[in-house]
């Protein structure tokens, strides 16, 4: 486990600390001064040399080879998109929907992987939801759904409403024995705990940077399986898609043999120049040692409002990083906490709070006082509501 030493060393890297109580990592991680500095350094590189793009391109496949790294692939699986959007596009832009037309997913989904998917329906798609149950949704509505007929499970490892946690091993285990595709969205996870691609077996896999990978928004990655890759054509493409992007010759087509395929136009420099402190930083503190630290610090919150009777829609065995408690005015009780400098987010009924390393047990406490306070803005567990009656 980390120390108090280490965590109170970590979050002075934040400057947001020395105001605030910052419980959002969920919509945007916390600015360091180790991604600053990164974006410093490329400030520094167009004052100095203007146009450098040897360096710029060198510095984007360093970020190409840090992230598969970080999830257990190879370079060549790995594509530098410029949103999870864009990853999802590139795929469903290369499948073909004919035979294998279905499209199963959770109606938990992001909006983004849903709208993605049924934008293809004047393809031939055919999407369909798995149905939840209360603030879950059983892998057994899954299995109902997926049938020879199937051609992808997109899936989302942490719902971003509720904090509810995917059984992926199950699933994917469950589209491949139908030989269907799966796509894991970890966007809601990737950066609080080790992530191993080739272990959970998944087919495509997406994650951004803006949230618990510590970076800006505007970089993206998506991970294709290589055995795919060939088989795969995507019509979303562009120059940087190319097997050489500098033969500049509108005339020819040929994509590249790896997963840069799923690329377009030119790379964001400036954001992977932010993205990388973000790795590098993560890396040295230890991903085991960040997912035991999220995860004492969840079910120290659950533990909490659990004595106060409030009710959560997260599941009570979650290892986090997200927790989502039922509210009965959600917009008020934002505003509530930010007036004690408390910053968190919400999503319908639910307030969301969210935990990375750089959070403390102070952190929780600080915000279960406020919640006791307001309890009156929070809904209560049926239990506790007939204790109060």
């Amino acid at each position: 486990m980390l120390t108090e030493k280490q965590i109170r060393e970590i979050r002075s890297r934040f400057r947001i600390f020395q105001s605030k109580i910052y419980l959002n990592t969920c919509s945007q991680g916390a600015l360091s001064d180790a991604v600053e500095d990164g974006f410093h350094d490329y400030i520094n590189s167009w004052h100095e040399q203007g146009s450098p793009w040897e360096t710029w391109v060198g510095r984007y496949e360093e970020a190409r080879t840090a992230f598969a790294r970080f999830i257990n692939a190879s370079p060549d699986e790995v594509a530098i998109v410029t949103s999870v959007s864009a990853g999802i596009n590139g795929i469903a832009s290369a499948l073909n929907f004919g035979e294998r037309s279905k499209v199963v997913m959770g109606e938990f989904e992001f909006p983004t992987m849903g709208q993605v998917w049924l934008g293809q329906r004047p393809r031939g798609a055919d999407v369909q939801f798995a149905k939840a149950q209360g603030n879950s949704i059983p892998t057994s509505a899954y299995e109902a759904l997926i049938d020879r007929h199937t051609l992808i499970v997109p899936l989302s490892h942490v719902c971003f409403k509720n904090g509810f946690r995917t059984h992926v091993g199950v699933l994917t285990q469950m589209a491949h024995a139908a030989d269907a595709l799966l796509m894991l969205d970890d966007y809601q996870d990737c950066g609080t705990r080790p992530v191993d691609v080739k272990a959970m077996d998944v087919d495509f896999y997406v994650a951004g940077t803006l949230k618990y990978l510590l970076g800006p928004p505007g970089l993206a990655f998506l991970y294709v399986r290589k055995e795919l890759i060939p088989s795969l054509a995507p019509t979303v493409t562009g120059w940087f898609g190319q097997a050489n992007p500098f033969a500049y010759n509108p005339q020819h087509f040929e994509l590249s043999p790896t997963a840069r395929r799923f690329e377009s136009g030119s790379p964001s420099v400036p954001n992977v120049y932010g993205a990388m402190p973000g790795f590098r930083m993560l890396q040295q503190i230890g991903m085991e040692q960040i997912a035991k630290h999220v995860e004492e610090l969840t079910q120290a919150l659950l533990q909490r409002t659990r004595e106060l009777g409030i009710l959560a829609k997260t599941p009570a065995e979650t290892v986090g990083p997200l927790v989502v408690l039922q509210a009965a005015d959600s917009a008020q009780l934002l505003r509530v906490l930010a007036q004690t400098g408390i910053v968190a987010s919400s999503r319908f009924d639910g307030l969301r709070i969210s935990f990375h390393v750089y959070n403390t047990l102070d952190d929780v406490e600080t915000v279960a006082e406020i919640l006791k306070k307001n309890i009156h803005l929070l809904t209560l567990a049926p239990t506790s509501v007939e204790e109060h009656g």
